[in-house]
């Protein structure tokens, strides 16, 4: 049985699959592993088609084959996914099928949406049989006549009648009744223009000439020539494979691999197959057609000022904004797939209602302020500085120029969960029914409150230039702000000049590389962007739910600080000479060890403020990002076991160190408190870096960062002439044998995933990365190697291929490909290594930002955004590849 199959559930009749809000019909993962993979890349190509026409034949395609004909009903799957299909926009299916119509329609089950066509092509519809000429109703009466006298004489011959004429089924004939059949076939074919059209153990004697390419081109010209999938099993599915040209896809059903001469480009083997082959093409084009018309991920602007952050979109919405931590729930949530879920717009008035694409966008230098033109009018967005011990969320927007703009402020709590009412009084808004005041203040704008789809939106018009102080300012406050007065009384520039200072003030301290500075500046102004300054926490990014894969369930919560990450993140910032958030972060995690029962207890995240996390739960009143559900808010990951953090804490500690020339106390302590930890634990399987969600194993990243951790330990207490409490040293050279001997798989020439399996993933790149290979290593070299051959897709690399315990697909992730760069730098590969960061570069946003990963496939940035994991690893790169 297809897995796909067997993880098919039975679906309702008020099962919408093609709606926005359905969960996967099909496991993309699963296709790509199962199916061929040239006709995998065939179905990525033609569900892009701008129209698309899915048809199939029916016996052997989308039922099997069995010997009572009345008894061939289709497989649920395939029912589902025709009828889901029929549901897209741009996209029809059709059956065409040498069995009579009525038989079609009342053993398919098909929906009317499917149109199907019986008779080989002959009948479009149930009234076709008033359509015969007399020569053809003489034909049609012979053939009647002959088969009855066949049935009469060889009862036990089943002979199925149809409008043209017969089908005679010959599929488990004695010889001699066999004999007889084949007889009476031979004495009408050609007689008074009567045809046979042979399939599999049956003949269709039929009194018209047409056939399923007939039928084909005129479903085609119908649906203004589309791109075409057709699935077929029959030697009469030919005549529709031969009309197939271009991007169509033609599959030839050919049971045990059957080598029968075909027309169709591709092959499948059963049912079973075409049931993946239709979800497959569902899911491909259901992606598509709702990531055409998302917003970007990657034209995403991260607004953000040490303690909130907020995003912007390309068209000046703001889309995005928690409250009053990174975590908690977002007062608009537009991006997640509805603007029910809230948004805060501002758009020239002349083209409210249309797409009101922008001049341009871009930050305002070295800082998170971000400005977007139109002719005529300019928008600045920023967060307003407030007091680390504040709670308040500040944004600004500032209005100029002398085109008259629309305001339309949509606040919706909770992610949108339940209706809002707002209050306007003057030039301010209120929204009601909150813990604490969210008031819009606009002097100088009158707001209309209106209603849209039960919740309260707040509309206003106004001319900048026409205002006292020849702009309009927006200043939202979410809590109590003792700023107010100064931003509504004139003094705004004063407010932004704060905001402006407190991130060109930061970028002038660092020590910049030269290669790529701009996109550095940006790389390291968004990785300060995501850390929290009252508590040092860090997040791994901005955002929730935005999907690894277009329409699939790989959705996470990332507004968490992970261990690794937030180490990772701060290290790179430490690498260009800023320490404060180091510190703040080794400040953070002793805070949550002193909580801890012990070291090795730590969990792999928590949220910014240190509390452990809530359940991961679903929004179900949300969509997601171009259809992408379930919306997530929390992370399951949290409960699981990472033994790779360790490594990441012991190596800041010890870049910390090095910065300072000194070690603290309260520092070592902390890198004692991770040896501690692999000591007791190193042994164990676990989940790994990439929080697989299927059984621990003991995967080799981990066992690498658990010698990093206890060999940058050793190499601190060298440096710094501190005495070892244990027996680290030994632990170091048992640790390194046993992932250096155990971890190598000699089959595939590489370092794999676990011990004792067969599948790469690029964190095993870290074998050299990290020191415990040296970089002229054959088994290292051979490693980069095997990554960059089945890893790598264009510019960018995949973490793995493997099952993971996840249905779907995921794009390449940034940060491997930043791994392979290193890679190459290591083993003397500069000209690939500066060829693939060329290529890297070019995938950077409009306004320099990165999500987590790219498909190079679709084309389309996917994941979180902007991800820490991304922007850190192009830091590095670039700093390397300067120093060359």
């Amino acid at each position: 049985m297809n897995p796909s199959l067997e993880a098919a559930r039975p679906f309702p009749d008020s099962f919408d699959p093609a709606a926005p809000t359905a969960g996967p019909l099909g496991d993309l993962a699963v296709a790509m592993r199962t199916l061929d993979p040239a006709l995998f890349e065939a179905l990525v190509q033609v569900a892009r088609s701008p129209r698309l026409l899915v048809a199939t034949d029916y016996d052997g395609t989308i039922a099997p084959i069995v010997d009572r004909p009345t008894h061939a009903y289709p497989l649920e799957l395939s029912v589902v996914s025709m009828r889901a299909l029929a549901a897209l926009r741009d996209t029809s299916t059709a059956v065409i099928s040498g069995r009579s119509l009525r038989d079609l329609a009342a053993m398919s089950r098909l929906p009317r949406e499917v149109a199907l066509v019986g008779s080989h092509g002959s009948e479009r519809d149930t009234d076709f049989d008033e359509t015969f000429d007399e020569r053809e109703r003489a034909s049609i009466d012979r053939i009647l006549a002959a088969a009855g006298e066949l049935a009469a004489q060889r009862p036990e011959i089943h002979i199925e009648k149809k409008p043209t004429g017969v089908a005679v089924h010959l599929r488990g004939l004695a010889p001699e009744a066999r004999a007889d059949a084949l007889a009476v076939i031979d004495s009408l074919a050609g007689v008074d223009g009567i045809g046979v059209l042979w399939g599999k153990e049956v003949a269709d004697l039929t009194a018209t000439d047409s056939t399923k390419g007939d039928a084909l081109r005129e479903l085609r010209e119908r649906g203004g020539d589309p791109a075409v999938l057709y699935i077929g099993d029959d030697t009469s599915d030919e005549a529709a494979f031969v009309t197939l040209g271009g991007t169509d896809v033609g599959v030839r059903v050919a049971e045990d691999g059957a080598d029968a001469p075909t027309a169709a480009a591709y092959r499948v083997a059963d049912p079973d197959a075409v049931a993946l082959v239709l979800t497959t093409i569902f899911e491909l084009r259901r992606a598509w057609l709702f990531g055409r018309t998302a917003v970007p991920i990657q034209r995403h602007s991260l607004l953000a000022n040490g303690q909130s952050t907020a995003l912007v979109d390309p068209e000046g919405s703001i889309c995005w904004m928690p409250h009053p931590l990174p975590h908690s729930a977002s007062l608009f949530s537009e991006i997640l797939g509805s603007d029910i879920a809230g948004y805060f717009s501002v758009t020239p008035a002349a083209l409210s209602g249309r797409a009101a694409k922008p001049l341009t966008q871009r930050y305002r230098g070295a800082s998170t302020i971000v400005e977007t033109r139109w002719a005529g009018l300019t928008l600045l967005d920023y967060l307003a500085p407030v007091d680390e011990d504040s709670s308040e969320t500040v944004l600004v927007r500032v209005l100029t120029g002398d085109a008259e703009a629309e305001v339309r402020f949509a606040p919706r709590p909770d992610y949108g969960s339940a209706p809002v009412r707002l209050e306007a009084d003057g030039d301010t808004v209120r929204v009601l029914g909150t813990p604490e005041p969210i008031v819009l203040h606009a002097p100088g704008l009158e707001f209309e409150i209106v209603q849209v789809r039960g919740s309260d939106t707040a509309v206003a018009r106004v001319r900048p230039a026409d205002c006292e102080s020849g702009h309009a300012v927006l200043t939202l406050v979410c809590g109590e702000s003792e700023d107010i007065a100064t931003l509504t009384q004139g003094n705004e520039q004063a407010v932004r000049a704060r905001a402006e200072g407190y991130w060109t003030n930061w970028v002038a301290s660092l020590r910049l590389p030269g290669l790529r500075r701009d996109e550095v500046i940006r790389s390291a102004i968004t990785l300060r962007a995501l850390c929290h300054t009252p508590t040092g926490g860090v997040l791994a990014a901005a955002t929730s739910s935005l999907p690894e894969g277009i329409g699939g369930i790989r959705n996470w919560d990332y507004r968490y600080c992970w261990l690794r990450d937030g180490s990772m993140t701060v290290h790179t910032l430490l690498q260009l000479g800023s320490s404060a958030e180091a510190e703040g972060f080794l400040q953070w995690l002793s805070g949550i060890l002193a909580e801890a029962s012990g070291p090795e207890q730590l969990h792999p995240l928590y949220a910014v403020d240190g509390s452990v996390l809530t359940t991961e739960a679903v929004l179900e009143h949300l969509p997601g990002y171009a259809g992408s559900r379930p919306v997530r808010v929390g992370n399951a990951a949290e409960h699981q076991v990472q033994l790779d953090v360790f490594g990441p804490v012991t190596e800041l500690i010890a870049a910390l160190a090095a910065e300072f020339g000194d070690l603290s106390d309260e520092h070592w302590e902390l890198a004692c408190q991770m040896v501690i930890a692999v000591e007791r634990r190193w042994r164990e399987p676990d989940h790994g870096i990439w929080e697989a969600r299927r059984e621990p194993k003991h995967n080799v990243y981990t066992k690498v960062m658990c010698w990093v951790t206890v060999d940058r330990a050793i190499r601190l207490a060298d440096r710094f002439g501190r005495e070892l409490p244990g027996a680290w040293r030994q632990l170091r050279e048992e640790i390194a044998e046993d992932v250096i001997s155990r971890g190598w798989n000699e089959e595939v020439g590489a370092y794999t995933v676990a011990y004792g399996e067969d599948d790469l993933d690029s964190a095993c790149l870290f074998v050299g990365l990290s020191g415990l290979l040296a970089p002229d290593d054959p088994r290292f070299i051979a490693t980069v190697d095997a990554i960059e051959r089945d890893l790598r897709v264009g510019p960018t690399v995949f973490r793995y291929r493997y099952e993971d315990g996840l249905p779907g697909l995921e794009g390449g992730f940034h940060i491997c490909t930043t791994w392979l760069i290193e890679a190459f730098i290591l083993v003397g590969r500069h000209d690939d290594a500066r060829d693939l960061f060329a290529r890297l570069t070019d995938l950077m946003g409009p306004t320099g930002l990165f999500s987590e990963e790219y498909d190079p496939a679709s084309e389309v940035h996917l994941g979180n955004h902007p991800q820490a994991y991304s922007h850190l690893g192009y830091i590095r790169v670039a700093r390397m590849l300067d120093a060359l």
